[in-house]
């Protein structure tokens, strides 16, 4: 299962670091309120572990790549709350179905293969009831921007960012998925210092009915 982007990974850790002094007050506002099993797809360096609750009682991150799987083993050490951190990939997430009280999917549907495929997984394994919490950059509002956005998807964009898209309509997704969107916030390079064409972001909440 594993897919392996080393140059990506690397620039992508490095750059990560950095862009926590936009994003960090988002994750914070992605993860607040969750509490019980949690399974977070996608947990790229483990940037998020820091910010869950106390009343999360274990974490499943799945990511697939290794150099970031190594770096996000090192962070769930630091974490609060317990973290197990495995290999795996969204379209097969390695958990029972209705496992989990929340999934996490955190600037990971712009380079799933199937945004479809991968929320049919999240609901699965996402109780009745159950919560997923989404932060992702989407496609712009304005036409001019999402042209330019799709141009870059159907040329460098996925090659040079480890299979990132940037003209995903990820909140229709969502509820094309069977999830009700609670509640979404739209975010700008204002709110997060990220630039276009990584933006706009959505920030919000799900619930698997």
């Amino acid at each position: 299962m594993t897919h392996r982007h080393p140059l990506f990974a690397r620039f992508y850790a490095r750059t990560s670091l950095a862009m926590e002094r936009g994003l960090a007050t988002h994750r914070r506002t992605l993860l607040e309120g969750l509490s019980g099993r949690v399974i977070e797809v996608g947990a790229g360096n483990g940037l998020n572990f820091a910010h869950y609750p106390a009343a999360v009682t274990g974490i499943l991150a799945v990511e697939p790549e290794p150099h970031l799987r190594s770096l996000a083993q090192a962070n769930a050490k630091r974490a609060a709350a317990p973290v197990e951190v495995v290999d795996g990939v969204a379209d097969r997430l390695p958990a029972e179905d209705a496992s989990c009280d929340a999934a996490v999917a955190s600037l990971v549907l712009c380079s799933v293969p199937d945004q479809a495929t991968a929320l049919a997984e999240m609901f699965r394994v996402v109780r009745p009831g159950g919560q997923l919490r989404f932060f992702e950059h989407v496609q712009a509002a304005s036409p001019g921007r999402r042209r330019v956005q799709k141009a870059l998807d159907a040329t460098v964009y996925p090659f040079f960012g480890g299979g990132c898209h940037c003209a995903r309509d990820t909140a229709t997704a969502i509820e094309r998925a069977g999830f009700t969107i609670d509640r979404i916030d739209r975010l700008g390079t204002a709110q997060t210092q990220v630039p276009f064409p990584a933006a706009p972001q959505i920030l919000g909440v799900a619930v698997r009915p």
